[in-house]
């Protein structure tokens, strides 16, 4: 699933990048394939917790990734509204060079690789520098927003095409903040702690 969304947000960029319509059209296909492949782990989850009685930290290891099949068919969501923004754009051209947009997704993507990398060697430490890394997408996030925004006052003529962009920001802003959910969730499955809302929760039930 993780597979599936880096490449679809790498391909939407791409598409975003070259206005290409028909790779666009084609990620927007291929999103069910991502569908599926939730419905077909979270089936493997029921009949595990069915069939096995998990207790511990195996049962954290289970509803974890529950959990993180949800963040990734959103992730996946995000990248075909990318695609989707780029049919809308069609033929008129970028408001601007994309710089900062691409940063983003590569930052985000970055994360989402380290997250998966945290559940899967139940490393707390790597799980809270994800986390931490992603103030670096909010800052980008924020002066993509006053870039366009200034674009958006000096003529009004650009609202409609900055907003595309912004859009697009959103959507990798969004791809990081999911990302983080996967790299608290392997924090909960190591210790049963997890960082949220500016406080440390805990589930000492499943210790």
């Amino acid at each position: 699933m993780a597979t599936h969304v880096e490449q679809a947000t790498l391909r939407a960029l791409e598409a975003l990048q070259n206005q290409d319509l028909a790779l666009a059209q084609q990620i927007i296909d291929e999103d069910d394939h991502l569908d599926h492949l939730q419905d077909a782990l979270e089936n493997k989850c029921v009949t595990m917790m069915a069939t096995q009685q998990p207790m511990a930290r195996d049962l954290r290891a289970i509803m974890s990734a529950v959990h993180i099949a949800v963040e990734l068919e959103r992730m996946g969501d995000y990248a075909e509204g990318i695609a989707k923004i780029c049919l809308r754009i069609g033929d008129q051209p970028l408001l601007k060079p994309l710089i900062d947009i691409p940063r983003m997704a590569e930052l985000a993507l970055t994360m989402l690789r380290e997250s998966l990398q945290a559940y899967s060697n139940h490393d707390e430490w790597q799980a809270r520098k994800v986390c931490r890394d992603d103030d670096a997408v909010d800052d980008l996030y924020n002066q993509v927003y006053r870039e366009l925004l200034t674009y958006m006052l000096q003529d009004p003529r650009n609202i409609e095409r900055a907003t595309y962009l912004l859009w697009v920001a959103h959507d990798l802003e969004r791809i990081a903040d999911r990302a983080t959910n996967i790299a608290e969730r392997a924090m909960w499955l190591v210790s049963g702690h997890t960082v949220g809302t500016g406080s440390v929760k805990s589930d000492r039930s499943l210790r």
